[in-house]
């Protein structure tokens, strides 16, 4: 068993950002799933590693670190990953790309957020990730037309800004989003899923046996 630990929930865009950013390092884990569809986010030894009762937690270092973009920072940092540029107008571009998906999508689409308005708004689940997560990609298609785009979100190397973006991708596909409307988002995303960290990391990968 590694010394590092991830709590993670197969389908969890957050927790596949770090399987992806691990993979990439080629850091060693031992993963502990925490079934969101049971609640068990809210249970008691959850909450103590994580009081906002949510995955993923980190342990790595003698630390328990929560919050997906936050570690995959910190990773950068202690690892020398270079997922964001040593300018400060590449670094600020790479983070934008980011938190488009990370803070302006994700969260609307979180699955509590979603089946709170299913069942107090009578909008259907589907309708609902349809409806913000082609409104975000929307948005994410026009920054990447804006700057050095290439290969990747930002040039021609990974960075953070792949590592948040696939997942959501992952998502739209599975909601049923017509993806042909984001033809860099399309080609970005399928560069990103030939290397052998995304393709490890995907959730059909990752899903529990049984």
């Amino acid at each position: 068993m590694s010394d590092v630990v991830l709590y993670d929930y197969w389908r969890s865009s957050a927790a596949y950002r770090l399987r992806i950013g691990l993979g990439l390092l080629g850091v060693p884990w031992t993963p502990i799933p925490v079934d969101l569809t049971t609640g068990a986010q809210r249970g008691v030894e959850n909450l103590q590693r994580n009081p906002q009762g949510l995955v993923p937690t980190l342990e790595i270092d003698g630390l328990q670190l929560t919050q997906s973009l936050a570690i995959l920072e910190y990773l950068d940092e202690t690892r020398g990953a270079g997922w964001l540029p040593t300018d400060p107008a590449g670094r600020a571009r790479v983070r934008a790309l980011a938190l488009a998906v990370a803070a302006d999508i994700h969260p609307v689409c979180n699955l509590r957020v979603a089946k709170f308005a299913e069942t107090t708004g009578n909008i259907p689940m589907q309708d609902w990730m349809r409806h913000f997560i082609a409104l975000g990609l929307q948005g994410v298609e026009g920054l990447l037309a804006k700057g050095p785009t290439g290969r990747f979100c930002h040039g021609d190397g990974v960075t953070l800004a792949d590592i948040v973006l696939v997942p959501q991708v992952y998502n739209a596909r599975r909601w049923g989003v017509d993806l042909s409307a984001y033809p860099r988002v399309s080609a970005i995303s399928s560069a990103c899923e030939a290397l052998p960290a995304f393709a490890a990391a995907h959730p059909d990968r990752a899903k529990p046996a049984g």
